[in-house]
């Protein structure tokens, strides 16, 4: 029978799902006494998270300017439908893409690439011209930058204004 996901967010589940995204390399009797838990009900609940797709990676944040990666940019794309999926697969070929969505609105693809320098870019723009119009972005500096997610799956920074009274 498989799991539901809903119940694994229970606060167990969330405080455990806060001590990962704070350090992905506890063990897990750390992990366990972080959240209350023996190490065996925690690691029994990490797979359930795992198999439910909860928990997809555990993963490294590198920084891409130690590697040479110096210029990021985001590239706004537009297509006919006819390039639509040839797009798609080019991009899938190009390292230098990092994240890839689809849009609503003028736009088809979002890409976000990094690149070593300004002449790189500039090659990966021409490659991108055959399937379409690329409008570029350079990304200048980065004041937010967020890998973690609010377990509650709330924004706790935004309120409801209450309804006004009618007289």
């Amino acid at each position: 029978m498989a799991m539901d996901s809903t119940a694994l967010m229970d606060s167990y589940g969330r405080k455990l799902l806060e001590e990962l995204q704070e350090n992905a390399r506890l063990s897990v009797a750390e992990l366990g006494r972080r959240i209350g838990l023996s190490p065996t009900a925690t690691a029994e609940r990490l797979r359930q998270m795992e198999e439910v797709g909860i928990l997809r990676t555990y993963t490294i944040d590198i920084d891409r300017e130690a590697l040479g990666l110096e210029v990021m940019a985001f590239i706004r794309m537009s297509c006919n439908g006819s390039q639509y999926h040839r797009l798609l697969d080019f991009v899938q070929t190009l390292e230098e893409v990092r994240e890839c969505h689809h849009l609503t609105g003028g736009d088809d693809l979002l890409l976000k690439v990094t690149t070593t320098n300004m002449s790189d870019l500039e090659a990966l723009i021409e490659a991108l011209l055959p399937y379409g119009t690329p409008i570029t972005s350079l990304v200048l500096s980065s004041p937010v930058e967020r890998n973690k997610y609010a377990v509650t799956g709330k924004l706790v920074t935004i309120t409801k204004k209450p309804p006004l009274r009618r007289r």
